[in-house]
């Protein structure tokens, strides 16, 4: 296990794991059912990742599109590999929404819309709703 998966909170965070690819709950909810794609590899460049990797993301963001839209009805999604801090390949996967969201009792907005979303930004979850998200995009993610 590599650093930014430990970042990310591996293997709590865990939604679902592909073979070259790993889906995580990101523990900052900059927006609703925002997630963290990472790579297994040590690679720190997106062109050295190993090739199955490559052939894998097709099915990983497929996965990704249709639960997220499924759970949440977003408009736009941005992936963003920025990996300045944390040097593993990896993807941050906002989903994007024009209006608030709510879920579990918890309203989440995006204040970036429509523009870059603000990484900075994070709404406040109980353990509960934590959890309860976490669980949510689990069951989304087991049908793809």
């Amino acid at each position: 296990m590599h650093a930014t998966l430990q970042k990310f909170g591996y293997p709590g965070t865990v939604v679902r794991e592909f073979e070259h690819w790993i889906v995580l709950m990101r523990p900052l909810q900059c927006t609703l059912g925002a997630l963290v794609l990472v790579e297994k590899s040590t690679a720190t460049s997106f062109a050295t990742l190993p090739a199955g990797a490559y052939a894998e993301l097709g099915q990983v963001t497929k996965c990704i599109e249709t639960s997220l839209s499924g759970l949440f009805k977003f408009e736009k999604i941005n992936y963003l590999m920025l990996m300045m801090v944390d040097p593993q390949c990896h993807f941050h996967v906002l989903p994007r929404y024009s209006t608030e969201k709510l879920f579990d009792g918890e309203t989440f907005t995006d204040p970036g819309w429509p523009g870059q979303p603000d990484l900075r930004f994070s709404t406040s979850l109980t353990d509960e709703v934590r959890l309860t998200l976490l669980r949510d995009l689990k069951v989304a993610f087991a049908a793809c």
